[in-house]
């Protein structure tokens, strides 16, 4: 069973939502950071709190830190976000074009995650934990969500259509174009919730292994009972939209044009395509020297009894970018860059285009690969999925 708590939120005022919501810290440059938090009640005021310190201050200086905490309760003392009076279920609803997704927000089990039935399909890096874990101590709070996924549930889904019913708390659209909407569940559906959730088996993390950790840390420092949960956004698997996660490669390992296209030949038919976008799982597409090519393994190349080897990801790393481009750690290399979906194939040509050497257009890696990957105990390679839309920061803080 799945332990899906409510919990008493800090969230923004109604009124002030559209100012509070920010974008998640870790996709902001300080330079956007910087100009978002012009607006002196944007949450970017915690989640990079660099942004009132010097020019070049280290986002994970005790200084930073120290005055995220100072803001936070700041916006707490001038009545920008207010604490609910008892402790509910909130339901995150998010609009991008057609694409419409409703999750929960809730306090999830640090133990469950320890043991495995929160499952992980990443590895985090030490100092990133570090940074989540200083920044989750010294604010005596979770400013950031977990994004869960589980699989769809009916009983949740009529749960989730009751609870949107009726107009929210709040709705805006931020600069992005996507529709924002928080709505506080109503009494008489906290306990069905509860029950529903404890039908689950497995939560799968999709993004936040690091604020997870974090908390598993913090809860191993502290051992009380507000530790031993952690601030997540539940979301079903058929609701969730995932793009592709795309490669730059900034040379060919010392190869020519040539001798890389008979390299990438042996193992890969190659052909010359004008569909950038490749379409089927098992292919990806490349830009080279000014043209898009659709690769396709050849016979005995995918494992496909291997729920990490038989991923398009891990094709192209294990057959291409090791072996031939010689990127054997995709997390430090330099010479490769990641480009999330959501900018399109043009930056995939315009990066080549450019200077580049060459790019990789991959097909969306889907949740039941996902899910698979993580029910077998194993990790996928890095970048492996970009979700959309990104889950605000600021919708909701839990206090430890």
């Amino acid at each position: 069973m799945a332990d899906v708590r409510p919990f008493r939120a800090l969230r923004p005022r109604d009124d002030l939502a559209v100012e509070v919501i920010a974008p998640p810290y870790d996709v902001l440059s300080e330079a956007e950071a910087r100009a978002i938090a012009e607006n002196r009640r944007s949450f970017v005021r915690i989640t990079r709190s660099e942004v009132d310190l010097p020019a070049g201050t280290d986002a994970h200086s005790d200084a930073a830190y120290a005055k995220a905490r100072e803001n936070l309760d700041g916006f707490v003392a001038n009545g920008t976000i207010v604490e609910d009076a008892v402790p509910t279920y909130y339901f995150y609803g998010q609009v991008m074009g057609d694409h419409r997704q409703v999750g929960v927000l809730a306090a999830c089990s640090v133990a469950e995650y320890d043991a495995g039935r929160i499952a992980k399909h990443e590895y985090t890096r030490p100092d990133k934990e570090d940074d989540r874990t200083h920044h989750m101590e010294v604010l005596d709070a979770q400013v950031g969500l977990v994004f869960l996924a589980y699989r769809a549930s009916q009983t949740l889904a009529s749960l989730t259509a009751r609870g949107t019913a009726g107009e929210p708390a709040w709705r805006v659209t931020t600069e992005d174009g996507v529709e924002h909407a928080l709505w506080p569940a109503p009494a008489d559906l906290v306990e069905p919730l509860r029950a529903a959730f404890a039908e689950l088996d497995t939560l799968y993390i999709a993004d936040g292994h690091h604020r997870s950790a974090a908390a598993s840390r913090v809860h191993a420092n502290r051992g009380n009972e507000r530790s031993a949960y952690f601030l997540a956004g539940l979301f079903p698997d058929d609701a969730l939209y995932v793009m592709a996660y795309n490669r730059v490669v900034h040379d060919l390992n010392g190869h020519d044009v040539a001798a890389f296209r008979a390299l990438l030949s042996e193992k890969f038919d190659v052909a010359r395509t004008e569909a950038p976008v490749p379409t089927e799982r098992g292919t990806f597409t490349m830009y080279l020297e000014g043209a898009w090519h659709l690769c396709t393994p050849k016979a005995g190349v995918v494992d496909a009894d291997d729920p990490v080897k038989c991923l398009d990801v891990a094709v192209l790393q294990d057959h291409v970018l090791e072996p031939i481009l010689g990127i054997d750690d995709p997390r430090r290399s330099t010479r490769i860059s990641f480009v999330g979906g959501i900018r399109g194939h043009v930056a995939l040509s315009t990066a080549v285009d450019e200077g580049a050497a060459v790019a990789f257009h991959m097909v969306p890696t889907g949740l039941d690969q996902l899910f698979r990957v993580a029910d077998a105990g194993q990790v996928m390679p890095p970048k492996s999925t970009w979700f959309e839309p990104k889950l605000r920061e600021g919708v909701v803080v839990r206090k430890l």
